[in-house]
């Protein structure tokens, strides 16, 4: 088994959740007379649930107490995970499981590093829950990306050492997480937003088993 490892963000890198969340936050929204769009969306990617809501409030600087915050954080997780329940294999973005076949031909270890609380829940309803070797999520951190705390949990769980690591995150929190953590970074997603990674898709399927092999040498190498 070679000592490198992989990290994986969760929404929007092996799952596109980022639309439930909307779904979800904008019935918050609308609750509070809150304009929240598409937009504003964006600004929620890698970020807790807590931090989440702060965003949503200052849009238009609603003022509530602590304990409608704490009603909204259930009432908004309940009618996401409403969504999430009717979530199947296809969901899976493409060329995740091209990635994974080739970690587990070539034996190497990958974990999941989400901020999400639900991140067990998705990987069982899409049926990747067993091929991980370890799973972080938001009950396991204490500190929010960009933060490396996620992923220096990661890479203890697989018994890798950080910098013998590559991420893979949609979110510019994420970038800067992983790269704090002095680990290879690849941004999927928009090249301009993610210009801090070290490399940047526009999705996983556009990653080739040529360029794996490339990342996997530039790895052991560090």
């Amino acid at each position: 088994m070679k000592n490198i490892g992989f990290l994986f963000d969760l929404d929007g890198v092996i799952v596109d959740t980022a639309k439930y969340h909307f779904l979800a936050w904008k019935k918050t929204a609308n609750k509070l007379n809150i304009n929240f769009t598409q937009e504003h969306n964006e600004l929620l990617k890698g970020v807790s649930r807590v931090a989440s809501l702060e965003i949503l409030l200052g849009i238009d600087n609603v003022k509530i107490s602590e304990e409608e915050k704490q009603q909204i954080l259930v009432d908004k997780n309940e009618d996401y995970l409403e969504y999430i329940g009717k979530m199947t294999a296809k969901e899976i973005l493409p060329g995740v499981i091209m990635i994974l076949d080739f970690l587990e031909k070539n034996n190497i270890k990958y974990a999941l590093g989400s901020a999400s609380k639900n991140a067990p829940f998705i990987l069982k309803k899409v049926g990747l829950y067993e091929r991980f070797s370890a799973i972080v999520d938001g009950n396991d951190v204490s500190k929010a990306k960009p933060d490396p705390e996620v992923f220096f949990i990661g890479a203890k769980k697989i018994n890798v050492k950080p910098e013998k690591c590559v991420v893979f995150e949609d979110a510019i929190a994420g970038i800067d997480a992983a790269n704090a953590a002095k680990m290879i970074s690849i941004g999927v997603g928009d090249k301009a937003t993610l210009n801090k990674a070290d490399y940047v898709f526009g999705s996983l399927s556009e990653i080739s088993e040529s360029f794996m092999e490339k990342l996997v040498e530039e790895t052991l190498k560090k």
